[in-house]
């Protein structure tokens, strides 16, 4: 009974906060105008949560080891694109291939069934960008199934060389001219609903800013999903995998089922990302899901903590913002006023690299470690007090 009430504080405090958050983001972007830096950071950073923290349910929680999130990523982006297109966009996006083999689009169809004009085309935009969305996830989940089914029963470092592999060889694939009415070939998919169509016009000629929120509420409806997860008997079941497979298997966990069950929730949220990815870029196109995207990944993992969900999300907003902003002055010839030949462009990720370096030798185990924001508020034990100080 003491462990139900915590638990529905603690969720009570979450939406709280959630919602504050929304509230506050909203207020911010409609006082302040919807380009500054600080939004690309939000929404940039809101993706990039969403991608770190599917990365560690698997690494950290689980104790698999993949390096495939770009190749979801990917995949993601690409249903999501492919399906959201206009219908009378089509032949202008595809143009070198005649046109698109797909003949629809998720929105188009609602907006058959709503309207396209006032609230019915906000409701039919907004369905067809969320099951898109949906779909994108689903594709890279059943993409995972099929890798892990021969993969899964090995060690996990055949995983992440499995999962390496696929991720080269989809974005080759995807790029692949014979597959160009689909994937348009080595171009761009563009003209796909973005953040900004959430925005609202309003009957007095304004414009109600949304185009932050709507990613920050996404990766918060998804956080929360993997939160409970975590915190179900199938989180107990990954954390036991983690620490000792021989034992979770001696205490009756069917090791591949649950292994599994892991390794898809995570690539369909990386999958999910991927679709939020395309409408921060406003296009999906293959040679940006490189492997180099998913070492950027793992290291906010890393310095986040291994195992942390808090210190995925503390350690992507530090790492966009300071490669997205904070650190720009250093490539544009002047920082915090200083002037000097020394910055020029590329010097930034100079700097950035020699900041990660010094957070990892003083972090081993990251901000957070295996920690929890919620456990910094725990009272602990008169008596393990005690023996600290000691």
């Amino acid at each position: 009974m003491i462990r139900k009430k915590t638990v529905n504080k603690g969720a009570l405090a979450g939406f709280i906060g959630a919602v504050a958050v929304l509230a506050l983001v909203i207020i911010l972007e409609n006082t302040m105008g919807p380009n500054g830096q600080l939004f690309t950071v939000l929404k940039k950073g809101a993706v990039y949560t969403l991608v770190a923290v599917s990365m560690n349910l698997l690494n950290g929680f689980t104790g698999l080891f993949s390096l495939g999130q770009a190749g979801f990523m990917l995949l993601g982006a690409y249903t999501y694109a492919i399906l959201t297109v206009p219908v009378a966009a089509k032949d202008t996006v595809y143009y070198l291939y005649g046109g698109s083999a797909v003949k629809f689009s998720l929105p188009d169809i609602f907006y058959g069934i709503f309207g396209s004009e006032g609230a019915g085309g906000m409701v039919a935009l907004t369905l067809g960008v969320l099951l898109a969305i949906i779909l994108g996830g689903l594709v890279a989940a059943i993409f995972a199934y099929l890798i892990g089914l021969p993969v899964l029963r090995l060690k996990s470092d055949y995983l992440a060389i499995a999962t390496l592999g696929f991720a080269e060889i989809i974005r080759a694939i995807f790029q692949w001219q014979a597959l160009g009415p689909v994937t348009n070939g080595a171009n761009m998919i563009t003209q796909i609903p973005i953040f900004s169509s959430f925005n609202i016009k309003l009957a007095n000629g304004g414009t109600l800013y949304l185009s932050t929120a709507f990613p920050i509420l996404i990766m918060m409806i998804c956080l929360a999903i993997i939160v409970m997860l975590i915190n179900s008997s199938y989180g107990r079941a990954f954390k036991a995998i983690r620490e000792d497979e021989i034992a979770a298997e001696a205490m009756g966990i069917n090791l591949p089922h649950h292994k599994m069950l892991s390794f898809c929730i995570s690539s369909f949220f990386a999958g999910v990302g991927g679709a939020l990815f395309a409408m921060y870029a406003s296009n999906a196109q293959a040679m940006v899901y490189t492997s180099t995207m998913t070492y950027e990944i793992l290291l906010i993992v890393v310095i986040g903590g291994i195992g942390s969900i808090t210190g995925s999300v503390l350690a992507t907003f530090l790492y966009v913002a300071c490669s997205e902003w904070w650190l720009r002055g250093l490539d544009m010839g002047s920082f915090l006023g200083i002037q000097s030949g020394l910055f020029r462009n590329g010097f930034r990720m100079v700097v950035f690299s020699v900041v990660i370096m010094i957070v990892v030798l003083f972090f081993r185990r990251g901000i957070m470690g295996d920690r929890e924001i919620t456990d910094l508020f725990k009272k602990r034990p008169r008596k393990a007090a005690k023996e600290a100080v000691k």
